[in-house]
């Protein structure tokens, strides 16, 4: 079995194959009318089939398979352009042409993916690609298939290298860099002389000092003070550090597709960058997802390790196909949330009805904390609202689309009214609108 595999098994025939072949039939049959022509036509088709044994004898008596190694992260991002390479040492004493197929997983639906490239006689080469995945999940990447053809051309011979593995997409951890240089110019400014006055006083405690003159008696730690034999009191310096909690609604409307990706997903990448910003800033950041049913809930932490536990996480939610409870994402807050923290939910609302069956949960919410709900801009509909309308159809359709846009300018007025923080954004500006907010909000010490 071996040996036909490895001596018939792998044997292709390409294009030019046939080609020849053809000019061969179409020689004999001119030859059938100028019988003249027979022996001629006779030493060309021998000539053809010495040289493809030839080809033969070189690619499958001489030639050694290429060792193939594919270089590739152990996670992939999501919604991001993810650089594959191919590393062929061709162990070939002749120059050959190379068609690479490297078997991509299901989720591409990729069945054309050729990689074409010429070798020299053993020559070390790097093939690279690009994928963007549009799911989170395991990719399969299979083994990696190379057709080898010498200059002849005549026939190829198929080597299959063992590369097959298993890579986890992961949320758009790539975009944590794109918004480094953000975070860190905000650093900068908040070292700066220039302060803004904060109302009320801080509890962070710093140290216990000598009491002098002029400090405030209610701080005085009178254990320090028997021990010392001598004043102390408490010093409290300003709180950098406040709670910041992203809360993920999983629900139906969060399963709406765009540019490949769905809504989740938007809100699942934004929560993976602005959770790095957040511990840039020393906040703590924590994380709440909901559906019909309560999902994860991480308490906030500003230590380093709590960004690969929200990415955990956020790896592994799916989208419920129910609508989402808001009354119990209500009580959940209040149960395991006590401190005042900024909340930023990630939600859809398609209409003004939408919003007022939730809007009494929300109001309750933002009597406690500082609440931001970010919802999406249905850009599909923005375009059929600016489109030209040549007929009554398009009039209609327009009119419409212009209806549901105005509708979600409705819910942001609805919003205000009740002094709840809103952000109407499109998708592809998600991440960067959130992130601007979040860093607005905290220069303006509203947390």
């Amino acid at each position: 079995m071996n040996f036909f595999r490895k001596y018939i098994g792998d044997l292709f025939f390409p294009l030019r194959f046939y080609i020849v072949g053809g000019v061969c039939v179409l020689l004999f049959i001119f030859a059938f009318f100028f019988p003249a022509l027979l022996p001629v036509v006779k030493i060309i088709m021998g000539g053809c089939f010495i040289l493809a044994i030839i080809d033969y004898f070189f690619l499958f008596i001489i030639a050694k398979s290429p060792i193939v190694k594919r270089i590739v992260s152990d996670r992939l991002s999501n919604g991001d352009e993810n650089k594959i390479v191919l590393k062929i040492k061709s162990r070939m004493k002749f120059y050959v042409e190379a068609e690479i197929i490297d078997e991509l997983p299901e989720q591409f639906q990729a069945r054309d993916f050729i990689l074409k490239r010429s070798l020299l006689p053993a020559e070390e080469k790097q093939v690279s690609y690009s994928v963007t995945p549009k799911e989170r999940g395991v990719y399969e990447f299979g083994n990696t298939l190379m057709f080898i053809s010498s200059r002849l051309g005549l026939i190829q011979r198929r080597f299959e290298a063992e590369t097959s593995q298993a890579i986890a997409v992961y949320p758009s951890f790539l975009q944590l860099r794109k918004y480094q240089l953000l975070s860190d110019a905000t650093l900068v400014n908040e070292q700066g002389s220039k302060r803004m006055r904060k109302i009320g006083q801080s509890m962070e405690f710093e140290q216990i000092k000598d009491y002098v003159t002029g400090d405030d008696i209610r701080n005085l730690n009178w254990k320090a003070t028997a021990r010392r034999g001598m004043l102390m009191v408490n010093n409290y310096t300003d709180e950098r550090s406040q709670q910041v909690y992203c809360i993920i609604d999983k629900g139906r409307l969060m399963k709406m597709p765009f540019a490949g990706l769905t809504l989740l997903d938007y809100a699942i990448n934004s929560t993976l960058v602005l959770s790095n910003v957040c511990l840039k800033k020393q906040d703590k950041i924590g994380l709440v997802t909901f559906a019909d049913k309560m999902g994860t809930v991480i308490a906030a932490d500003r230590k380093l390790i709590q960004r690969e536990n929200i990415l955990q996480v956020l790896y592994k939610q799916q989208t419920a196909f129910l609508e989402s409870d808001f009354e119990m994402l209500y009580m959940q807050v209040r149960k395991k949330i006590k401190q005042r923290s900024l909340l930023i939910l990630y939600t859809n609302f398609e209409s003004l009805n939408g919003l007022r069956r939730q809007v009494n949960y929300l109001r309750l919410i933002a009597k406690h904390h500082l609440l931001l709900v970010v919802f999406f801009e249905n850009t599909e509909l923005s375009k059929l609202s600016h489109a030209t309308a040549f007929n009554k159809e398009d009039i209609y359709i327009k009119t419409i689309a212009e209806k549901f846009v105005f509708e979600k300018k409705l819910v942001v007025k609805e919003l205000q009214k009740y002094g709840i923080l809103s952000m109407l954004t499109t998708p592809e500006q998600l991440t960067v609108n959130t992130v601007n907010k979040y860093l607005e909000l905290k220069t303006k010490q509203a947390i």
